[in-house]
């Protein structure tokens, strides 16, 4: 029955996210055949209870002694998965905990082989792996899908998408190209900092997730200083196609361990804004608008600081018609067609990868109880 689904035509795909920003899953249906968009169907979310939260936080940056943490994953996401049925195939992105092309590689926790035993469904899984083992950045992966997007909602004009979950990153796409794999279809990379120093600040020193609203941020002064030290960031020098660990900004929160509760937020809201502008020459041509995307555009005072500091038209992806909660875990379940069809899923200019590359592994019910029988076997 699987495998009659995703021979050819249109697939009913389940995707899903586990950002750094650590909040929950997010869960959503895309109709695609790995090409075009068809349709978007019902979504879910899972937030992280505290206790998992704590562990899942602790995991950051660890490439070993990770079993606790990815059964949290594991469990989260087999929760969510269980109440949203009719799936042909699920993208199971699993979770970062550290991210080093070049060097030690990606690390995403999760094991697509349980999930899809445990689901009785195809499951895609471990896509940045083949990327960065081929000399690309492994990230951003959204870009194909973003570049769908756009010919979905009629765009006839580059657009960008920029995404502000833990670390920013933005894609420009060109609809009028027809494959996402083109040359001149799709430019992706890290903008810098964005939710993840600000949400560390406010459970140090509020005990909060997150700057609701940007209500402390709003009270307070960026500091001019930290910023401009910022800016003198090599990252920013860089051509992309370039990728961030979460953390690879951390020292943004001694910088502004002197300022007042408000200041700080303030600036670390800023430093957003200010990442992304440092980026802007690096698109190919302006786009049209920018379309942002993730927790970062639920904060006004963030976008704000974005419609300050850019030369274009600034707006949440709702004004086209997408759900910004969403698009994570829908990129997932298009990207999740792609792999089970052998299509590429990144490209030279969105991660760096010398040519366009496929990725992802596909593991069908039965391959974990195939698993245990040669683990005791052996």
């Amino acid at each position: 029955m699987f495998l009659d689904a995703l021979k050819s035509g249109p697939v009913r795909a389940l995707g899903t996210m586990s950002g750094t920003s650590l909040d929950g899953v997010d869960a959503a249906f895309v109709v695609t055949d790995g090409a075009a968009i068809f349709g978007f169907g019902g979504h879910a979310y899972r937030p992280y209870e505290a206790e998992e939260r704590a562990i899942l936080h602790a995991a950051l940056g660890r490439w070993e002694g990770l079993a606790a943490a990815a059964e949290i994953v594991e469990r989260a996401h087999l929760e969510i998965l269980s109440g949203m049925t009719g799936a042909d195939l699920v993208g199971f992105h699993g979770q970062t905990t550290a991210h080093d092309p070049g060097g030690r590689g990606t690390c995403q926790i999760g094991d697509g082989r349980r999930l899809a035993h445990a689901l009785d469904c195809p499951v895609a899984w471990d896509f940045r792996s083949a990327d960065v083992a081929a000399g690309g950045q492994g990230a951003p992966l959204a870009p194909f899908f973003h570049h769908a997007c756009a010919r979905y909602v009629g765009a006839d004009a580059p657009l960008a998408f920029l995404n502000l979950g833990g670390v920013g990153n933005i894609s420009w796409v060109d609809p009028r190209v027809a494959s996402p794999a083109a040359p001149d279809a799709c430019a992706a990379f890290d903008t810098g900092p964005a939710n993840a120093p600000l949400n560390d600040l406010m459970r140090q020193r509020r005990g909060r997730d997150l700057d609701a609203g940007g209500a402390l941020a709003a009270e307070g002064r960026a500091d001019d200083e930290v910023l401009s030290r910022l800016a003198r960031s090599n990252f920013f020098g860089r051509l992309p196609p370039k990728s961030l660990d979460r953390d690879e900004f951390a020292w943004l929160g001694g910088a502004v361990a002197d300022l007042s509760d408000a200041d700080a937020a303030a600036t670390l809201t800023e430093a957003v804004a200010l990442s992304v502008a440092l980026g802007m020459d690096h698109l190919p041509t302006p786009p049209e608008r920018i379309l942002v995307t993730g927790g970062g555009r639920h904060n006004p005072v963030m976008m704000a600081a974005l419609a300050r500091r850019l030369d274009c038209p600034v707006a949440a992806v709702e004004a086209v018609g997408l759900d910004g909660d969403m698009l994570e875990a829908q990129a997932f379940a298009y990207l999740a067609v792609r792999v089970a069809r052998g299509w590429p899923i990144s490209a030279p200019a969105t991660t760096g990868v010398p040519v366009p590359t496929g990725g992802g592994l596909l593991s069908w019910p039965g391959d974990a109880l195939e698993m245990a029988r040669r683990a005791r076997s052996g």
